[in-house]
């Protein structure tokens, strides 16, 4: 089970935006049409919101030409490249199916008075930065003198991607010699 999660939590993106049911949204979808790709939004009101983690969907309903057009979205995909947030809507249900019956005004939700339109996200993948950080700073530790010769205007991040590297190395070398004695 922990290898389904891990491989779950590199399919997830780092930011995901706080949607609600009865915000009116405009999801940009890139679309690929033959070996061209362009983005299309799609405008319309959340019905629903289900699932979690990487399976976590929403679907947000519009009326074309008088005819209803549903669609589903992952919150996680690729092909969502942003959702942005319109007009926040009063609902007191969790589901609103009850939209797909009505025409006109009544097909929509009143707006929360006084509500600020902003792009919230919530961040995910922040415990994952921080785990990461930990034993990089382990190794810069062992490797003080190469980094006090560097000159001081240099960033830490280069001095982080040197350290990787030479513990990639280290780590390869040691797994050759051990397949080695083996054979």
């Amino acid at each position: 089970m922990d290898i389904i999660k891990s491989i779950e939590h590199e399919q997830m993106k780092n930011k995901i935006p706080t949607l609600k049911v009865g915000d009116t949204v405009k999801v940009h979808v890139r679309v690929k049409e033959g070996n061209r790709e362009r983005i299309q939004v799609f405008e319309g009101i959340i019905i629903k919101i289900q699932g979690g983690g990487v399976n976590q969907t929403f679907t947000v309903r519009r009326i074309s030409y008088g005819v209803g057009v549903e669609k589903t979205f992952l919150i996680h995909s690729p092909a969502v490249e942003k959702v942005e947030v319109v007009r926040v809507g009063k609902a007191r249900r969790a589901k609103l199916f009850y939209l797909r019956d009505r025409v006109g005004k009544s097909a929509k939700t009143k707006e929360q008075v006084g509500a600020r339109i902003e792009t919230l996200e919530t961040i995910i993948k922040e415990e994952a930065v921080e785990e990461v950080a930990e034993p990089v700073a382990e190794t810069v530790e062992n490797v003080e003198p190469a980094v006090e010769a560097a000159p001081e205007e240099a960033p830490a991040v280069e001095t982080a991607e040197v350290v990787k590297e030479e513990v990639v190395d280290t780590v390869s070398e040691e797994a050759v010699e051990e397949v080695k004695p083996e054979e």
